[in-house]
C-alpha cells in the first residue's frame, strides 16, 4: 500500500513540475549555455587569427611597433580572463577586454591601408578577409546569445514558472551591454594625409 502511495505521490510531483515549467527552464538554460558557447567559439577564432595577421603586418611594417605591440597585449588580456557569462561583473569585464581587442585590431587595418605592398599581399588579403568573416560571426553569435538570455529572463520571471525558478534557485542571467551608444552609433573618422576624411 506504501509503494502505491509512494507512486502516486511522485506521479503527482512529476505533473506538478512539468506543469509549472521545470522542464522548460532546463531546456531554456541548455540553450543558453549552447549560445555562450558559439560565442567564445567565434572570439576564439579571432584570437587564433592576431597572431598571423600581426606576424604579416609586421613584415612590411616593423616600424609601426605600437600598433603591433597593442594588438598584441589585447589578445593577451582577453586571454588572461576567466569570464563566468552568469556573473555580470566577469561577463563586463570580458565584454571591455574584447572592445580593446577590437579598437586595437581597427587602429592595426588603418595601419595596413597605409602600405599598397602589404595590401596586395595575398596572405593579408585572405587573412583580412578571415577577419571580417569572423567579426561578422560574431555580431551573429552575440546577437544570438542576447536573445537566448532574454528569452530565458522572461520566462523564469513569469508566473507560474517564477515559483518552479524561486524553487531551484534559478536566476536571471546578465547580458551583454552597451557601455557608450554614441561611440556605437557614430563611425569614427578616419583621415589619411593629403586624403579626404573618410567615415569608416
Amino acid at each position: 500500500m506504501r509503494a502505491i502511495v509512494r507512486l502516486l505521490l511522485l506521479a503527482v510531483l512529476a505533473v506538478s513540475i512539468t506543469g509549472c515549467g521545470y522542464n522548460a527552464i532546463q531546456q531554456k538554460d541548455e540553450a543558453v549555455n549552447a549560445g555562450w558557447s558559439e560565442v567564445i567559439n567565434q572570439y576564439q577564432r579571432r584570437a587564433d587569427l592576431i597572431p598571423n595577421l600581426v606576424n604579416t603586418v609586421q613584415g612590411y611594417a616593423s616600424h609601426e611597433q605600437k600598433v603591433l605591440t597593442d594588438v598584441t597585449q589585447a589578445r593577451s588580456r582577453v586571454g588572461q580572463i576567466q569570464v563566468n557569462a552568469d556573473d555580470a561583473a566577469s561577463l563586463q569585464q570580458f565584454q571591455q577586454a574584447q572592445g580593446e581587442l577590437g579598437s586595437a585590431l581597427s587602429r592595426l587595418m588603418v595601419v595596413a591601408e597605409n602600405y599598397p605592398n602589404l595590401k596586395s599581399d595575398q596572405a593579408f588579403r585572405d587573412l583580412q578577409v578571415q577577419l571580417e568573416g569572423t567579426e561578422n560571426r560574431i555580431t551573429t553569435a552575440r546577437g544570438r546569445y542576447i536573445q537566448l538570455v532574454q528569452d530565458y529572463n522572461t520566462y523564469i520571471r513569469s508566473f507560474p514558472q517564477l515559483i518552479t525558478a524561486k524553487i531551484f534557485g534559478h536566476q536571471a542571467k546578465p547580458n551583454f551591454t552597451v557601455d557608450n551608444v554614441n561611440q556605437i552609433s557614430t563611425a569614427p573618422t578616419v583621415q589619411f594625409p593629403g586624403a579626404e576624411p573618410q567615415t569608416r
